[in-house]
């Protein structure tokens, strides 16, 4: 782990180098940052949490998969708040030891959410199974070490040289554009409001009855609050409960984003704001 400094922020990550999530900690801190590899979505938030680093990076919503469960399920068990966001653009490559017929393939390694991503390649390869991976990075890394020709991994093309591995097919998504939205946690809220579009996102539990949802969310449209993201996540200690995930546009300091939250939290059970962040304008 790299030494504190006052002026460097110490920023983790899950994987390793060549992981996408590598990719953003770099876009959202370019050169102002140490940046950490982390065994996993918890070991980061962990590490945030108990000091260790002062940032972590994680994924948080697919353009194709959707929402990133574990990111949300580690925030709403965590003491942090998001800070800040980027969206890459991500390109699946279909990456091995060598060469080799798409039929002889027996094992695809790969982070759960890129395999859901690339069902197509998946189901031309009947002999191949999926294996999960922590990250595309470890894929590629967990192939390059066994150096078995007929196990292969989905994985950027970065990963893939920094673990000398061959391009066996390029751009094997289902989609052609796809894109991953990863935020940056930290221990703290911004409060730094500036003239950007800012967003804040926030989890709420309603009472477990007919309408509770449209009498929680109903304030936003009345106030005329864009809710941006809708997800729900089930409550592990209360079996078939279900908490909701969310972000709006807006920060709590607005006057009108205040009085929003405030008529929300009298009408459920429970409401935590993740905090508020600067948006990614560009990438609708």
């Amino acid at each position: 782990m790299p030494e504190r400094s006052s002026t460097h922020p110490i920023v983790g990550y899950p994987g390793r180098d060549g992981a996408h999530s590598a990719a953003a900690s770099e876009r959202l801190f370019r050169d102002v940052a140490e940046l950490v590899a982390l065994p996993s979505f918890a070991a980061v938030t962990e590490a945030v949490a108990a000091g260790t680093i002062d940032v972590g990076v994680l994924p948080i919503e697919s353009s194709l998969a959707g929402p990133v469960a574990e990111t949300h399920d580690l925030l709403y068990d965590s003491p942090l708040a998001i800070t800040g966001e980027t969206v890459l653009p991500i390109r699946h490559f279909l990456v091995g030891p060598t060469e080799v017929p798409l039929d002889r393939i027996t094992a695809v390694h790969s982070h759960p959410v890129a395999l859901d991503q690339c069902r197509r390649l998946l189901a031309s390869l009947p002999s191949a199974t999926a294996i999960a991976s922590a990250t595309t990075a470890d894929a590629a890394a967990e192939v390059a070490e066994r150096g078995n020709p007929t196990e292969v991994a989905i994985a950027s093309e970065r990963a893939a040289r920094l673990h000398g591995l061959t391009v066996v097919v390029a751009d094997v998504g289902d989609h052609p554009e796809a894109f991953t939205r990863f935020v940056s946690v930290a221990t703290y809220m911004r409060l730094d409001v500036n003239g950007k579009p800012w967003r804040t996102a926030f989890s709420f539990v309603t009472d477990h009855q007919p309408g509770a949802l449209h009498r929680a969310i109903e304030p936003f449209a009345r106030h005329g609050i864009d809710l941006l993201q809708l997800v729900s996540r089930p409550i592990p200690q209360s079996p078939w409960r279900y908490r909701f995930d969310a972000v709006l546009t807006g920060h709590p300091l607005d006057p009108i984003v205040r009085e929003t939250l405030t008529e929300l939290r009298d009408r459920t059970r429970r409401l935590r704001v993740f905090g508020s962040y600067p948006a990614e304008v560009h990438d609708d």
